[in-house]
């Protein structure tokens, strides 16, 4: 797939006292894109379309250019200490998104300019708990590489880690489109993780996406360029004939990455889960989505602020764990394993 380009801009004013926010401004002048400009990111209005199902999806190719204001970090556990803010929104259609809910009526794609604001954020926080590590997530709200090319503040940030003695970046993505990536100055101190999946989820869940095969072909590039690898299996979905698929993945996965330093490569597993609130949600936005969400089949789990999820009863976990551990032990004995329910 072609990289991401928007089909409409916004500018907050302030942002173009940033060199960021210029750049980016005559940037888009260039490619002769609609930009209008906006009191705050968090106010956009009057995204194009007749109904909310076209507005969702206009503002999924909707790019605002905004400062981040608020500069305390939300934390990331337990993947990181905290979620570094380099953007928020994401263009692709993954149906299953937590962030369908997290983000609500405000599902158009942010990035924030005040990138020296936000690194002296984070040398505050890498000073307050040396000597250990500080480990900082850039893709908690957002797919940051899906815009980097635009932006070039995923860059900067990894640059930025490198420079530093105790801190770490990390970040996962459904793109495949990191050239620009590869000569980054990371000094070893940025993981780049893939997200991966059986055929039946990517085909089914997430539109929009690189497919598999690119994200294979940019996960070789990357490690060849030096840089820590992992993949994250999330979504892990019980479809029919789940087993073989997920078998599948994992043959595929290994084939590609024959010939590669896979010293120090992580998996992370997510089982597939939904809250009541995101089930009404993602109905509303893909009302022919064939992702199973039926109360009845899955047992109920509380969560943090009170909102349950619903997961898969305990047999099934431990079936669905055991199983996908297996693939990954068979193919990637040395590899350090994560699952998460």
């Amino acid at each position: 797939m072609k990289p991401f380009i928007p089909q409409l801009v916004y500018i907050e004013p302030q942002a173009l006292e940033y060199p960021l926010g210029r750049e980016l401004k005559e940037k888009f002048e260039k490619m002769n894109l609609e930009i209008r400009e906006t009191t705050s990111h968090n106010q956009v209005r009057n995204i194009p379309g007749d109904n909310e199902l076209q507005k969702y999806r206009n503002a999924k190719s909707t790019l605002v250019v905004g400062i981040r204001r608020t500069l305390k970090f939300d934390t990331s556990k337990p993947s990181a200490e905290y979620a570094i803010p380099l953007a928020t929104g994401c263009m692709g259609h993954c149906h299953y998104c937590y962030l369908q809910t997290t983000l609500g009526s405000k599902p158009y794609i942010r990035t924030y300019v005040n990138l020296e604001e936000i690194f002296e954020q984070a040398s505050k926080y890498m000073e307050e708990r040396k000597p250990e590590l500080t480990r900082f997530e850039a893709a908690c709200t957002s797919d940051i590489v899906g815009i980097d090319h635009l932006t070039h503040s995923l860059k900067k940030t990894i640059e930025f880690i490198g420079q530093t003695e105790y801190g770490q970046l990390r970040f996962v993505t459904k793109y495949h489109h990191v050239d620009h990536l590869l000569d980054a100055k990371h000094n070893g101190k940025t993981r780049f993780r893939f997200s991966v999946n059986s055929r039946f989820v990517i085909k089914n869940f997430e539109p929009g996406t690189s497919s598999f095969d690119d994200r294979l072909e940019a996960a070789r590039k990357v490690a060849n360029a030096g840089y820590p690898l992992g993949f994250i299996v999330a979504p892990i979905y019980m479809h029919d004939d789940w087993r073989a698929g997920y078998h599948e993945l994992f043959q595929r996965l290994s084939k590609s990455l024959e010939g590669i330093n896979l010293e120090g490569l992580t998996f992370e597993l997510i089982q597939h889960r939904f809250t009541k609130p995101a089930k009404k949600v993602i109905e509303k936005r893909y009302p022919k989505t064939k992702l199973e969400m039926d109360e009845e089949k899955r047992k109920y789990k509380w969560g943090r602020y009170g909102i349950g999820k619903y997961v898969y009863p305990t047999d099934e976990a431990m079936d669905l764990e055991n199983t996908i551990r297996g693939f990954i032990h068979s193919y990637f004995p040395e590899a350090e394993v994560q699952y998460f329910t």
